[in-house]
Parts: C-alpha cells; sequence; structure tokens
C-alpha cells in the first residue's frame, strides 16, 4: 500500500555552500575573539596559581603522602613482628591522615593571597576575602550584574 503524498508545492531555497576551509576560518574568528574576552575579564592569574600549588603542596599533599605511607609502615611492622597493629588501626590513622589532607586542600586555596605581594606565611588573614569571592562566583550571572550596577 502505498503513502499519500501530501499535495503541497515544496520550493527549491537555495542554499549557500560554503567550502571546509571558509566555514572553519569564520569559525576560529569568532571563538577567538570569545576566549581573548573571556581571558582578559575572569580566570586566576599566573602567580596566584602558583602560590595556591605550592600550599597545596605542603597542606594537602603531604598529609596524602603520609596517609599512603601508613600501610607501608604498618605492613613491616607487622611481618617483621615488631608490634602487632590491627587492620581497624591502620586504616583509621590512613583515614586520619586522608581528612588531614582534604582540610589541607581547602585551605591551601583559601589562604592564597590575591595581591602581586606573597602576603603572610600561613595566610589565615585571606581566607576571608576569598570565601567571599567563591560565593560570587558561584551566584548566577544576573545577581552578579545586578549587585554591581
Amino acid at each position: 500500500m502505498k503513502k499519500k503524498q501530501s499535495k503541497k508545492k515544496t520550493q527549491n531555497k537555495k542554499k549557500k555552500i560554503y567550502s571546509e576551509t571558509t566555514a572553519f576560518a569564520s569559525l576560529e574568528k569568532s571563538s577567538n575573539t570569545v576566549n581573548s574576552s573571556k581571558r582578559s575579564s575572569s580566570g586566576i592569574p599566573k602567580y596566584v596559581a602558583d602560590r595556591m600549588a605550592r600550599r597545596i603542596f605542603f597542606t594537602a599533599g603531604i598529609p596524602t603522602i603520609l596517609g599512603m605511607s601508613v600501610f607501608v609502615v604498618s605492613y613491616i611492622i607487622v611481618t617483621r613482628n615488631i608490634a602487632e597493629i590491627p587492620p581497624s588501626s591502620t586504616i583509621a590513622i590512613s583515614a586520619l591522615f586522608f581528612l588531614l589532607g582534604l582540610a589541607g586542600l581547602s585551605f591551601g586555596i583559601l589562604s592564597a593571597s590575591w595581591d602581586k605581594e606573597p602576603g603572610s606565611f600561613f595566610g589565615i588573614e585571606n581566607i576571608p576575602m576569598n570565601i567571599q569571592r567563591a560565593k560570587a562566583a558561584f551566584k548566577p550571572a544576573t545577581q552578579n550584574f545586578e549587585k554591581n550596577g
């Protein structure tokens, strides 16, 4: 059984045909203008990111390495019959180091100064200001615009 065809007349519309190079060239031009405007308006400056990375290494990296080394040290102590360590103690101590590393990750990010100068050693005075920046970053763009405008 044949399907009934509609009696609507199809109009032949002329479509523009672009070559691949032309299409991609215009796409690259538009993406470059968008990227250059984003770079100047937002983002973390390199000196701040480097400062955060150093703080994160010390406050999160070292406790995380210690958390992993607890298993190795515990294994060596038990296999050489130095002491009898229950597995639950090994897991609890390791978990404590991992939680300390997680807290250190947050501290390393929030305590970094956004000024050109490095700031104090611990950076505790920068935490409230950086929390406000983080809250502002998660607000919808319309709320930020209304507040600033």
